[in-house]
Formats: C-alpha cells, sequence, structure tokens
C-alpha cells in the first residue's frame, strides 16, 4: 500500500472510531438525541449500563415511539460539541436534544463566556429545527473556588430562563458526594449510579415526552 492510500485509510479509521455511533429512527419514530460527554457515553462501564441506555428501555416500558440517539463523546467540551451539532441534529432529525456539555470545560478551568456561548448556540440551533431542548446542569467540584463554581453553575440557570427551556440542575445530584457510587477517579459514576442519574433525567424529561406525543397525534 503506497503511502498516500495508507494515510487516507488512517484517517477514515480514525475518523470513524472517533464519532459516536448514532443509531436513526424510523422515519415516523420521534427521536430523543443526546449530546454529552463521558457521563452520558457510559465512561467506564458497559454502554448497556449507562443510564442513555436505560432510557431507551424506560421509553419502551412506558409505551413511548421514541428512540433514543446518544451521540456523547467522553472528553467532549461545549465548543466540540457545538461543532458537530449540525450535523448531528441532520442526521437524527430529533423531536428532544438532551444538551449535556460544560463539565469538562469547567474542570480544565476555560472561560466561562465561551462556554455561556457555546451552549446558548447549540440550543438555538435545537430550538430553530423544531426540537425541545433539556438542558443538563453540571456542579464543579468546590476546590476550583466557591466563585468560579457559583458563576459556572449559574450558566444554566441563567440559560434555561433566556430560552425557556427545561432545566436539571444537577445530573450527578446525590451521587457526586458519595464515594462509593463513583469510579477510582472520584469523577465518573459507577453502574451502581446509572439508574438513579436516568431517574433524575426523567423526572425531567417525561412532561416533555408528553407535548411531543400530543404535538405529533395532531392533525
Amino acid at each position: 500500500m503506497n503511502y498516500l492510500a495508507y494515510t487516507v485509510r488512517f484517517l477514515v479509521i480514525l475518523l470513524w472510531t472517533a464519532l459516536p455511533a448514532l443509531a436513526h429512527a424510523a422515519p415516523d419514530q420521534p427521536a430523543v438525541l443526546v449530546v454529552g460527554d463521558s457521563l452520558s457515553a457510559a465512561y467506564g462501564i458497559p454502554q448497556k449500563a449507562g443510564w442513555v441506555s436505560l432510557l431507551q428501555k424506560r421509553l419502551a416500558d412506558q409505551r413511548y415511539p421514541h428512540q433514543v440517539i446518544n451521540a456523547s463523546i467522553s472528553g467532549e467540551t461545549t465548543s466540540g460539541g457545538l461543532a458537530r451539532l449540525s450535523r448531528v441534529l441532520d442526521s437524527a432529525q430529533p423531536s428532544v436534544v438532551i444538551i449535556e456539555l460544560g463539565g469538562n470545560d469547567g474542570l480544565r478551568g476555560l472561560p466561562l463566556a465561551s462556554v455561556r456561548s457555546n451552549l446558548a448556540a447549540m440550543i438555538e440551533r435545537s430550538l430553530a429545527r423544531d426540537a425541545q431542548v433539556l438542558l443538563v446542569g453540571m456542579r464543579l467540584p468546590p476546590n476550583y473556588g466557591p466563585a468560579y463554581v457559583k458563576r459556572f453553575h449559574q450558566i444554566y440557570i441563567d440559560l434555561a430562563k433566556q430560552y425557556r427551556v427545561p432545566l436539571l440542575p444537577f445530573l450527578l445530584e446525590g451521587i457526586a458526594e458519595k464515594e462509593h457510587l463513583l469510579q477510582e477517579d472520584r469523577l465518573h459514576p459507577r453502574a451502581e449510579a446509572q439508574e438513579t442519574i436516568m431517574e433524575l433525567v426523567w423526572q425531567a424529561l417525561e412532561p416533555m415526552l408528553r407535548k411531543n406525543v400530543t404535538a405529533l397525534s395532531m392533525p
């Protein structure tokens, strides 16, 4: 194999493995799109044990017609999510978009203005596609300093009010402070915590699904 062919093949393989595997909903099946980071990508645990997979099971159990499409990538930032969002929206054509990003930005100490701007753009693009948006908030460890931690979390509260979208204040509520529910890095939840996470998401998501089903049933 010549050098050019080898390089092209390598880039194709790299791109393929870097992108999440997107399931495709049937044309008549509404989709719930999850755009997140490692917390939604089932980092360190089997995919089927992650809260996104558990959400799909809950939807089936409750007889909702929605297909969950997980476009989450471990290590993703708000800038990365924004950069690929249009392509993912084109592919999934979702009825509901769950945005779970910002944690990696905060842990890296990135400018909060950029975090806010990126999340705002993601919300706007999703709403422009007539999708409902569920914004999922994050909190940072206290060692980042009270001022930064407070300003970081306030971003989600302010954006939810500005765009009038539902907010799940903290994805790891009741989990982050319990070491036995966290992996060794003390950042990522174990499989045992995924059901709790799914229930938190479900409480915020189900009212949106009911509204969505009603809209779909209208002539």
